[in-house]
């Protein structure tokens, strides 16, 4: 059986139309049309107010709502709905999504959403709660965003159905672009923009209006670099330069960590600040990857101990033999603990995309909200005109109001009582209404005092709005008074740390640091620090305070490099511009300011840092004395492509006890040892070698007896030697005698030899356990840096002691 047909046929009127269209033309117009949606629609922000579509619709719904912060929390779904309904055309999950990250303080520098619930967490380790259980409400500063929007400060248009009316783009009271950051993805472009310190964006925005022709690099004094909501640590700040200037760059973001006791047996790094949008959870899951494939040693557990109350805090335990810091330059190396960002600072301008630098950003918004505010003024300013309008017409009637009720209560109806009184007072259609509006008990001679006081108000309020309209520097001084409020009201401290170089956590804080003279110097305590200048130091007989006895000083350039000597014959390199730099240290210097040498270097165990030096090349070399009598100078030979040298070959159980750099090459070499021997001679009678070379032999030691100082004197100066003796036991004993000598008064004698006695033992005394020789003045400090006082100078080289006024710890010489 055949089937029978069911389509319908053609009316007998149809005539069959058919367009040829090319497909590649159909495919390019299309593809265009929905570039150019996603672009403007959807993924770049306008840089006016520094939203998307979707951040602008949630907070302009969410004031219509009236969802402020002084009222109660309501459930993030109704908003989504009220989103979803009436403004965004999309689904619920891309405004939902959108509507968590303007709550979560790990995102934006200043949150436009005050949450309530879950929220998700940093890196979104733990996602958000459904929109169902959260809560939510505008910030304290998401107010600002909408402030005066009903006052026709910006456009609106239709919604995507064209039953609601959307504004075009907020007031925006503050640059939230700039503040907040952006990033998204569109067709054949993209936007990364890093958030900044409100305080010091508004700075650089009222600058910028008070000189519009400023520069960039004054701009950057005030905005050095971005300020993340997470802190952590900038690295190199050259690219954030190039962002500023082009709207390109890209910079490096390190975690804050710090090096710490965390349990009785460990140390470990505890990690206080990542780098923006990694969570804790990924660079735990990294760290065990790198510890199972056997790339990463040294680490003996993770531990995330994250909280409310103390915020982030992930312990990375250490395993004992190694050395923390150099297991963090790992962690920097092989993990997220050091990410990069690529500043991309795509916007819209005027609907199209543009690459801005920071002037440039700054520019949009001020044009933005000059204009805001100039629309402001003019709508109020037309909203007094038309109050004092009504309000003059009133007091004409009041003028005479018997007339007035004799001409209402005579005609027939409202309009000829309308007609009458315009006719009879000369009124406008608007006041008259108003006046037949007027009830009777307002009419009172009350009434009237209060519509001259309007009146007068009204007058001083118009005069002040229109000299805001026709003065350009009136409306200047507004806007950058009303910043300044904005920045007083919500700024907070900075909490990214910008450093210029990534070699240590001690960095320096300045965009670029000139190369100027300046020395560095290590005190008794072991703390590092560069001046502010290089000119001589000064002698310090001011007030002595804690950490003031500089046992080493050498000069340096601020961006060079300078050595460090230890106990085992090792030079390491320190560059000069990661030191903390103190202020002019012309009179009395300390090193208060200073940080430890751990944060520069890192040593072995049992090995202590001996003496800094320069790395020039023509210098006389640099003169070592050790533990076993040898005595070596080394020929000033250090590879610039080595941090680390070895100055000296030492024998088994010897140890390097003192160095010092010869300045001239005619200073005293001097050696003291353990039996209350003083060595003396010239530095020309040793002779240069090289770094590999063992050394010669420096002083005659008896059977038993050791060196315990080597130090180098200038014989044309004032010097002394400060010896203590006492018996088997320690600087701490009270039985111990102290003798404080010129050093002229102890002759020469020739390499390789006993020397002569430079203090008599008492009774009880069988050694020396402490020396010193150098120039005087002597500064003298106690183990915790606190100043020691010398005893009164004794001219026998040979005689005996008398008991200490102080427990001397470390001497040295003028800091110079």
């Amino acid at each position: 059986m055949a089937r029978r047909s069911t389509k319908t046929p053609p009316p007998e009127d149809f005539e069959e139309k058919i367009l040829d269209i090319d497909v590649v033309d159909e495919m390019q117009g299309s593809f265009l049309e929905y570039a150019y949606s996603v672009i403007y629609s959807r993924a770049l922000p306008d840089a006016r107010d520094g939203m998307k579509p979707v951040h602008r619709r949630i907070v302009y719904q969410m004031n219509e709502m009236g969802l402020r912060p002084d009222r109660g929390y309501v459930k993030c779904a109704r908003v989504v709905g009220e989103v979803m309904g009436k403004l965004h055309p999309h689904g619920d999950a891309s405004i939902y999504d959108a509507l968590v990250r303007m709550a979560q303080p790990f995102s934006m520098r200043l949150p436009l959403v005050d949450g309530h619930g879950n929220f998700g967490s940093l890196g979104n380790d733990d996602p958000p709660a459904a929109m169902r259980y959260t809560e939510c409400r505008m910030a304290d500063a998401t107010s600002l965003m909408t402030e005066s929007i009903d006052e026709d400060t910006v456009d609106f248009q239709s919604n995507y159905d064209g039953q609601e009316r959307e504004p075009v783009t907020l007031p925006a009271a503050y640059p939230n672009l700039l503040v907040n950051g952006a990033s998204g993805i569109a067709v054949g472009m993209a936007t990364n923009m890093a958030p900044h310190n409100l305080g010091e964006v508004i700075a650089a925005a009222r600058h910028l209006i008070k000189h519009p022709g400023a520069d960039l690099e004054t701009l950057m004094r005030y905005v050095p670099g971005p300020d993340l909501p997470t802190g952590g640590r900038i690295v190199g700040l050259q690219g954030i330069k190039d962002a500023y200037e082009n709207g390109r760059g890209t910079f490096k973001i390190r975690a804050t960590v710090t090096v710490e006791d965390v349990t009785p047996r460990r140390k470990g790094l505890v990690v206080t600040e990542l780098p923006f949008t990694v969570g804790p959870e990924k660079v735990i899951a990294k760290i065990k990857d790198l510890v199972s494939a056997k790339k990463l040693m040294g680490i003996a557990d993770v531990k995330d101990l994250t909280d409310r109350a103390h915020g982030l805090r992930l312990v990375i335990e250490i395993k004992n033999g190694f050395i923390p810091e150099a297991v963090l330059e790992q962690l920097y190396k092989l993990t997220p603990m050091e990410e990069t960002f690529g500043i991309n600072n795509v916007a819209l301008v005027d609907g199209q995309p543009l690459t801005l630098g920071l002037k440039e950003l700054l520019e949009v918004y001020l044009d933005h909200r000059f204009t805001v505010v100039r629309r402001r003024s003019e709508f109020r300013r037309t909203k007094r005109r038309d109050r004092l309008h009504l309000v003059e017409g009133l007091l004409v009637a009041l003028v005479d109001i018997d007339e007035v009720i004799r001409l209402i209560r005579s005609s027939d109806n409202s309009a000829q009582a309308k007609e009458r009184l315009i006719e009879r007072f000369s009124l406008s259609d608007i006041q008259t209404q108003y006046i037949l509006d007027t009830p009777l008990r307002r009419l009172t001679r009350f009434d009237r005092i209060e519509l001259e006081s309007e009146r007068d108000r009204l007058n001083g309020e118009i005069d002040e709005l229109t000299g805001i309209l026709e003065s350009d520097s009136e409306l200047r001084k507004l806007v950058s008074g009303e910043l300044a409020t904005v920045a007083k009201k919500f700024g907070t401290d900075r909490r990214t740390v910008l450093l210029e170089s990534g070699s240590s956590p001690v960095a320096a804080v300045p965009l670029e640091v000139a190369d100027d003279p300046c020395r560095v110097l290590m005190s008794s305590t072991g703390l590092l620090a560069r001046t502010a200048n290089g000119g001589p130091l000064g002698s310090g007989d001011g007030k002595r305070v804690k950490h003031d006895v500089i046992v080493s000083a050498v000069p340096a350039t601020a961006r060079g490099e300078v050595g460090a000597v230890t106990s085992t014959g090792r030079l390491l390199r320190i560059s000069v511009i990661d030191l903390p730099q103190l202020p002019d240290t012309a009179s009395a210097p300390n090193l208060s300011g200073g940080a430890p040498l751990a944060e520069f270097l890192t040593l072995e165990p049992d090995e202590g840092l001996v003496c800094l030096t320069t790395l020039d090349e023509s210098s006389p070399g640099l003169a070592l004395g050790t533990l076993q009598g040898v005595v070596k100078r080394v020929v000033p030979d250090y590879p610039s492509n080595k941090d680390e040298l070895e100055v000296i070959s030492l024998r088994e159980g010897d140890r390097v006890v003192g160095a010092a750099e010869l300045r001239t090459g005619e200073e005293d070499l001097v050696f003291i040892t353990s039996d209350a021997q003083l060595l003396r001679y010239q530095a020309s009678q040793v002779r240069p070698q090289g770094r590999p070379a063992g050394g010669m032999a420096g002083i005659k030691l008896a059977e038993g007896a050791s060196v315990i100082s080597f130090t180098a004197v200038d014989p044309a100066g004032d010097g002394v030697v400060y010896t203590v003796a006492g018996s088997h036991g320690t600087l701490d004993d009270s039985e111990t005698t102290a003798k404080l000598t010129p050093f002229d008064q102890y002759p020469r004698k020739g390499r390789a030899t006993g020397g002569v006695r430079c203090q008599r033992f008492l009774k009880g005394e069988d050694l020396l356990i402490f020396a010193w020789a150098g120039a005087a003045p002597a500064r003298a400090a106690q183990k915790n840096g606190s100043p020691a006082t010398l005893p009164e100078p004794d001219p026998r080289r040979d005689g005996s002691g008398t008991p200490p006024p102080s427990v001397v710890a470390v001497l040295a010489g003028p800091a110079s």
